[in-house]
């Protein structure tokens, strides 16, 4: 069960939690009308929301945080680095965004007892191939929602797996209307199922696998 921030309908929480495994993202804001259960926390691991996650707020201490067995940083090092120079150009107000602190996530699940895994670049290549086909307007990066969904659709090509709390909605440097048009597309070919409002998977078919 891949949890985003978004709302959650009546009843999804007792599926969520019911659930073999799940997701959730940075400062958990599913966590308890969208259920309980967390076993990962992906996190953006760059700019002000890693800053803000690290700084001397409450993050730690949040109840989704402790119970998380991984902590998962979903921007490669390496290609948001090299994303630096051509945003100074595009999008300088966004000068802080390369900011990388994959390292002290890492710190901090050492100190916790945590796994800590860090999406590759190849997943953030196949999900912007994927976006293209959907031809979006210039957009900074993917969404961590869409990045994690590639992750585990690559990672565990077997599984059933779920999506609650998904609005499509948010900052615009993200490309929304074709993550959500990506995912209305593994919905249909079998490999993801949505949470609808009412609580209930919709149905799912045979699974080919994550487009390359």
């Amino acid at each position: 069960m891949i949890v985003g921030n978004g709302q959650v309908g009546e009843g999804g929480a007792e599926i969520i939690d019911s659930a073999d495994f799940v997701i959730r993202f940075n400062d958990c804001r599913s966590f308890g009308l969208g259920g309980t259960r967390t076993d990962v926390v992906a996190v953006c691991n760059t700019g002000r929301p890693a800053k803000a996650m690290l700084g001397p707020g409450n993050w730690r201490a949040h109840p989704g945080i402790v119970d998380a067995s991984e902590i998962w940083s979903v921007r490669d090092p390496e290609k948001v680095a090299a994303m630096r120079a051509p945003l100074a150009v595009s999008h300088p107000e966004l000068d802080d965004f390369c900011d990388d602190y994959t390292q002290l996530f890492g710190d901090v699940c050492a100190g916790a007892g945590k796994l800590h895994r860090i999406v590759g670049q190849r997943i953030h290549d196949a999900i912007d191939r994927a976006l293209a086909m959907f031809a979006p307007a210039p957009y900074v990066v993917p969404s961590s929602g869409i990045i994690v969904i590639g992750e585990v659709l690559d990672s565990c090509p077997n599984d059933n797996v779920v999506v609650a709390g998904f609005g499509h909605v948010g900052w615009e440097g993200h490309p929304f209307a074709a993550e959500k048009q990506l995912v209305d597309a593994f919905v249909k070919a079998g490999r993801l199922r949505r949470l609808s409002q009412h609580g209930v998977p919709s149905t799912t078919c045979e699974r080919p696998p994550l487009i390359s």
